[in-house]
C-alpha cells in the first residue's frame, strides 16, 4: 500500500497540486484552519480530514451545523464529480463508511450529551447567562458556598435553589464574601429562565458525558467519529459556542500529559467558530488562547472551521498551522481586508500572487499550507482537494434511526436521572430535616457517609453469592449511573475548590 497515495503511512492526504499534499498525523495536534465563503468545500475538506485521522485510529468530534457532514456514516455512491475529481488528483475513488456515533444536546439526533452546573463552572456558565462582573461575583459566592456545605449542583434547579439560599443568607454571607445584591440574584434568576426556553434543561442534566466516550475505536482499529447535531443548536449560539468551550476544558482537565505523540488522540472542528469569539469578554479571550496552546500536550488537536480568517482572533490564528483556504469573495472593504490578511498568514509561493488566487478558486480548490520537519509551514500551494469516501450530503432519519440502534453506547445516556444534590438538600434543611454540612457528625453522614454509600452502589457489598458478578437489571443499572455520577460530582465539587475549571483556573493566574 506504500505506492497508494491515499495509504501512506504517517500522514492524510488532502489533495494535489504538482504533488501531492498530505497533512502530517504527528503534527496533527498542531491544530489548523479550514476557511472559505458559503458553498466553496469547507465541510468537504472537513469530511475528507476526519476520514483521514479515523483511518489512522484518531478519535474525531466534529459538529455538523447543516446536517451534511452525516453522510460520512455511510459509503460514498461514486457521484461522477468525486470519481472525476479522483481521476483528476491520480488516485482510485473507493467508497467507504467510517464508525460514527451521533450526539444531539437535545437528544433527538443522537445521544443526549449532558453536563452538570459544577462541571460548567462559575466562568464559562457566566459567559452563557451573558452577566456583569458583578453578577458574575455573585455566582462565584454561591459555588464557594456549594463547595464548602457539601451541596452538589447538577442541574438547573440545584442552582436555581443554591441562588435562592445565598439571597436569604444574604447577610451572613456578607461579611465574609462582600455584598449579596437581591437585584443581581433576581437578573441571574431570569437569565436562568431565558436558558431553559432555549434548551438548557437537557442539557445540565445527568447522567454527564464521560469524554472517554469520545476515545474509542472499532475493531478494525478506526477511530470513532462523533457527530454532533447542532441545527437546532445553533439557534442557541452562545449556548453552541459555551458547549464547546466546555468540552475543551474537560479534555484539558482530564486527559494526562502525553506530549508529542506520533498522532493525537482526539481531533476536534469547529464548525462555525467565530461563534466562540463573537463579544468573548478579554478573561474569556485569554483563558481560550492558553487552552488552544496547552491542549496539544494532551494530544488534542483543534481545527476551526470558518468562513472569514478574520473570526479568529490574532492570539488564537498564531496557533494554527495546518491551513486550508478556499475561495473568498472580495466585494466588500471587509472582504478585501479578510482576503489580505489571509494571503499574509501563508509562506508565500513565488509562483503566484497568494491574495490574487485567493479570490479565484473554483469549488472544491484550496491553498493548502500544511506543517512539515519540525513544525515548519510548507510553502503554499494550490490544490485540487481530494474525494472523500463517505457519502457527501445528510443521511435519512431511517438511517441515523439504524445507526443509533446499534451504537456502542446504546442505554447509556438515554434515560436521565434526578440525583439527590441541592435542590433536595437545601429542601431538607428549610423543613428541619437536614443539617448543613458543617454541622454534619464525623462519621456516618456528611461527606464521609455520602462517600461510603457511593463506594457500596460502585463496587457491592458482597451480594454475588460466590457466582460472580450478576446481571443487573435496569433499575440497578440506573442506580449504579445515579451513584457513579454522584462519585463523580463529589470529586469535582472537590476539585473545583482548589481550581474551579481549567477557564477558571487560567484567567486568575
Amino acid at each position: 500500500m506504500a505506492d497508494d497515495p491515499k495509504n501512506q503511512p504517517g500522514r492524510i492526504l488532502v489533495g494535489k497540486s504538482d504533488a501531492f499534499q498530505y497533512l502530517q498525523l504527528a503534527l496533527g495536534n498542531r491544530h489548523g484552519l479550514v476557511t472559505g465563503a458559503t458553498g466553496t468545500g469547507k465541510t468537504v475538506t472537513l469530511q475528507l480530514l476526519a476520514e483521514g485521522f479515523s483511518n489512522a485510529g484518531v478519535c474525531v468530534f466534529a459538529s455538523d451545523v447543516k446536517g451534511d457532514l452525516s453522510g460520512i456514516a455511510m459509503p460514498g455512491d461514486s457521484k461522477p464529480p468525486f470519481v472525476k475529481r479522483a481521476e483528476e488528483i491520480g488516485v482510485a475513488y473507493q467508497p467507504d463508511e467510517f464508525p460514527v456515533v451521533f450526539w444531539d444536546l437535545f437528544g433527538e439526533q443522537g445521544h443526549p450529551v449532558r453536563a452538570t452546573i459544577s462541571e460548567m463552572g462559575p466562568l464559562l456558565l457566566s459567559r452563557l447567562l451573558e452577566l456583569n462582573d458583578t453578577q458574575e461575583g455573585v455566582i462565584n459566592i454561591a459555588f464557594r458556598v456549594a463547595d464548602e456545605q457539601g451541596l452538589l449542583l447538577l442541574d438547573l434547579k440545584d442552582l436555581r435553589a443554591l441562588l435562592q439560599y445565598v439571597s436569604d443568607h444574604a447577610d451572613e454571607l456578607k461579611t465574609r464574601y462582600g455584598n449579596v445584591a437581591a437585584s443581581s440574584i433576581g437578573t441571574i434568576q431570569r437569565q436562568l429562565l431565558v436558558l431553559e426556553n432555549q434548551g438548557a434543561l437537557k442539557f445540565f442534566a445527568e447522567p454527564a458525558l464521560d469524554i472517554q466516550d469520545f476515545l474509542r475505536v472499532d475493531r478494525d482499529r478506526r477511530g470513532t467519529i462523533n457527530v454532533l447535531a447542532a441545527d437546532k443548536l445553533m439557534r442557541s449560539p452562545r449556548l453552541y459556542a459555551t458547549f464547546l468551550l466546555w468540552m475543551l476544558s474537560e479534555l484539558f482537565e482530564t486527559l494526562p500529559e502525553v506530549g508529542d505523540l506520533d498522532k493525537p488522540k482526539l481531533v476536534f472542528f469547529f464548525d462555525e467558530a467565530h461563534l466562540l469569539f463573537d463579544n468573548a469578554p478579554k478573561a474569556l479571550m485569554d483563558a481560550i488562547e492558553q487552552v488552544v496552546r496547552l491542549i496539544r500536550s494532551k494530544g488534542v488537536g483543534v481545527f476551526f472551521v470558518t468562513q472569514n480568517p478574520l473570526d479568529v482572533p490574532e492570539v488564537v490564528l498564531g496557533q494554527l498551522g495546518n491551513r486550508v483556504q478556499h475561495a473568498l469573495r472580495a466585494f466588500t472593504p471587509r472582504d478585501q481586508r479578510a482576503v489580505r490578511a489571509a494571503a499574509e498568514t501563508f509562506r508565500q509561493n513565488p509562483a503566484f500572487d497568494t491574495a490574487k488566487v485567493i479570490t479565484e478558486l473554483g469549488v472544491g480548490e484550496a491553498l493548502v499550507s500544511m506543517l512539515e520537519g519540525k513544525g515548519t509551514p510548507a510553502i503554499v500551494t494550490r490544490d485540487l482537494i481530494a474525494p472523500p469516501a463517505s457519502r457527501v450530503g445528510p443521511i435519512t432519519p431511517q438511517e441515523r434511526a439504524a445507526i443509533l440502534a446499534r451504537s456502542p453506547l446504546l442505554g447509556k445516556y438515554d434515560t436521565p436521572i434526578d440525583s439527590d444534590s441541592a435542590f433536595e438538600m437545601l429542601a431538607r434543611r428549610a423543613s428541619g430535616q437536614d443539617a448543613p454540612a458543617s454541622d454534619a457528625p464525623a462519621s456516618g453522614g456528611g461527606f464521609m457517609g455520602t462517600l461510603g454509600s457511593v463506594l457500596g452502589s460502585l463496587f457491592g457489598n458482597g451480594s454475588s453469592n460466590g457466582k460472580g458478578r450478576q446481571r443487573m437489571s435496569t433499575s440497578e443499572m440506573m442506580m449504579r449511573s445515579a451513584a457513579q455520577s454522584a462519585a463523580r460530582s463529589i470529586g469535582t465539587q472537590i476539585s473545583r475548590a482548589i481550581l474551579r475549571n481549567v477557564l477558571g483556573g487560567m484567567t486568575k493566574r
